[in-house]
């Protein structure tokens, strides 16, 4: 039976029971569907002690002949990318596979011409701009290591992944539009590499038109170099287990992890998760909003979409400007078919209203998607109502940096899809739930610590530079698993349902509450836009719960609207599970991922303001100080 794509429910069962029982003939077969300059001599080599894990070994190839290159005989003149501005009014660009073929091995050839090459580690930090896809189809075509650092990242963070990868090359742009905003991203660069000794050159993309500083013999313009540049580039042979990428992810330890994926296993485990997750057909036209500075914007955006060659949407801009309908209005333009972003924007579109979306059509989409964090109750229902029309599937995705691709989730129209659930694993991910010995939880209705007891393709392989880190971050907790560093718990059907980070998990008089779980209750309050919940030490519960919530407006009487949110969290939960303290607030501090930094929060609760460490990558560095101010305040 050919699992390659699943068109059913049984067919998922059936591919699922196949990837338990045989986890290796399972993916090597999937593997078969790629161009290999070599074919692998053994599926898989693995222990989650060391932890080492190799895929598909001694096989040869290049991705990006996956991505681009055996779709031109059929594909050449299907649009590969669509490309919208982060002003409506400009120009939107459209690259078929052909074009984008040309664009990519002119691009490498400049690479190769500045001194690139395999195995060298280069920094990308650019706006969502064509060239950011560009340049990272590149360095993957001349065997060099990408890695992409969101470009809203201070000077001192880009510095930080820079040194830790000793990278040689940094890829930028003189500025960035972002909403009404145009930012300096060239200044940035020059600053961090006033901490770096290990970059040799600075290739520059002309996106706003600015004059920048050009330190000389170092920073090239691309479109100087672009001439110079044939469009025809060999791929360079690569091993699946050669480094494809390091991408970097906050650690408990402030010092950011490089985690690093590989080219064989990642590869195959991206295009199949879309396939699978999204069902995407033919003529679709796939728009992921996320920036490619995060694993999302590789996955599923550049890498996923490509190797099956689908049509794959870019956006510039922010989700809303010129005003609130700028997604809705993407969606209508281009036909969009396949819509994925995080809660975080759909709560923030929920709170501008449903006139927005109600101005639009949106009779072009199929399937919905939810990634980043697990999606409350009310934002699900608004989401799958207000834009999908109650008519499409909505896929509510768990994944992490670390898997390089989806995880748990519902198959669009395939498998069973429930509100704020994850559900379902994909077949050939085999999760667990763990008690704090490390016993497997047998059963449903359970809950417990969410781990993978075998490998998948695209887990990471290391932590770049630092194996141990990686050993002692995701494999030393629980002997001869994978420790995703979530409770879950799995309901009556065995569907999962993400409960939050360990440490995102509040015990209160011994009872054990995610913080998503509060959050979810919390948010069913009519007044309620977000809250964000953390644990406080108290010394009768051991942990009481303390409650940051934005509401649609500051409450005219705080006590009455604490009581109505409290009644809500008890009729959801229960009394056990009611914050101790409700905190009004304007904003939360969140990344600009849309990540909330509940460390910060946390630190607040606790009166602990002192250290809150580094707050310059926060969306709204300010937001802090409001929260800070009112918690002494509330407590006074």
């Amino acid at each position: 039976m050919d699992y390659n794509r699943l068109h059913s429910y049984e067919a998922y069962q059936a591919a699922y029971a196949a990837s338990v029982q045989d986890l290796e003939g399972f993916w090597g077969a999937i593997a078969e569907n790629f161009t290999w300059r070599q074919k692998w001599d053994k599926v898989l080599e693995w222990n989650f002690e060391e932890p080492k894990v190799a895929w598909f070994i001694g096989g040869k190839l290049n991705i990006t002949e996956n991505c681009i290159d055996r779709h031109l005989a059929t594909r050449g003149n299907k649009l590969a990318m669509i490309w919208e501005a982060n002003d409506p009014k400009e120009r939107y660009m459209r690259w078929t596979y052909r074009e984008l073929s040309e664009k990519v091995n002119q691009f490498a050839n400049v690479l190769k011409n500045n001194g690139a090459k395999k195995g060298d580690r280069i920094a990308i930090y650019m706006p969502m701009i064509p060239e950011l896809m560009v340049s990272v189809l590149a360095c993957a075509r001349i065997g060099a290591i990408h890695s992409v650092v969101f470009a809203g990242f201070s000077a001192h963070s880009l510095a930080d992944r820079i040194n830790d990868a000793a990278c040689s090359m940094v890829l930028t742009s003189d500025g960035m539009n972002r909403g009404a905003k145009q930012i300096p991203v060239k200044r940035v660069v020059d600053e961090a590499l006033e901490m770096c000794t290990s970059v040799e050159k600075v290739i520059v993309v002309d996106r706003v038109g600015w004059a920048v500083n050009m330190q000389e013999g170092r920073d090239v313009y691309l479109h100087e170099e672009l001439p110079k540049a044939s469009k025809v580039c060999e791929a360079e042979i690569m091993d699946a287990e050669d480094p494809l990428f390091i991408l970097y992810t906050s650690g408990s330890t402030g010092k950011p992890k490089g985690v690093v994926h590989t080219c064989g296993g990642y590869m195959v485990y991206a295009d199949y998760s879309f396939r699978n997750v999204f069902q995407y057909n033919e003529s679709d036209v796939h728009w992921c909003t996320a920036d490619v500075g995060w694993v999302t914007g590789h996955s599923y955006i550049v890498y996923g979409p490509l190797l099956a060659g689908a049509t794959t949407l870019m956006f510039e801009g922010v989700p809303t400007y010129p005003d609130p309908g700028r997604f809705w209005q993407v969606c209508d333009k281009f036909g969009v078919t396949h819509f994925y972003t995080a809660p975080t924007a759909i709560r923030s579109l929920m709170q501008a209203g449903e006139d927005h979306v109600l101005s639009y059509s949106l009779d072009s989409l199929k399937v919905l998607g939810s990634v980043g964090e697990p999606i409350n109750e009310e934002a699900w229902h608004w989401y799958h109502t207000h834009v999908g029309k109650n008519r499409c599937p909505l896929v509510d995705t768990w994944w992490q940096t670390e898997t390089g691709g989806i995880m748990i989730s519902t198959l669009a129209g395939i498998t069973p899809m429930k509100p704020a659930h994850a559900t379902l694993p994909l077949p050939g991910v085999q999760p667990v739930l763990l008690d704090g010995e490390g016993n497997e939880i047998e059963g449903n209705d359970v809950e417990g610590y969410l781990c993978i007891k075998a490998p998948w393709p695209s887990i990471l392989r290391t932590t770049y530079g630092d194996h141990e880190r990686c050993r002692i971050n995701y494999f030393a907790a629980y002997k001869g698993y994978y420790f995703t560093g979530d409770g879950a718990r799995r309901d009556e059907h065995g569907f999962y349902r993400i409960i939050g980070r360990v440490d995102d998990v509040i015990n209160v008089s011994g009872h054990r509450f995610g913080t998503a779980e509060i959050e979810n209750a919390i948010n069913q309050n009519e007044n309620v836009i977000e809250s964000a919940v953390v644990g406080y030490p108290h010394d009768i519960k051991g942990q009481g719960i303390y409650a940051y919530i934005i509401c649609k407006e500051m409450p005219e009487n705080p006590i009455q609207v604490r009581a109505e949110i409290v009644e809500t969290v008890v009729a959801e939960i229960g009394k056990i599970a009611k914050p101790d303290v409700i905190q009004f607030v304007s904003g939360l501090p969140k990344t600009r991922s849309g990540k909330i930094m509940r460390r910060i929060l946390r630190k607040i609760a606790e009166g602990d303001v002192s250290n809150l460490g580094d707050t310059s990558t926060l969306l709204d560095p300010l937001i802090v100080d409001e929260i800070k101010d009112g918690a002494i305040a509330l407590m006074a």
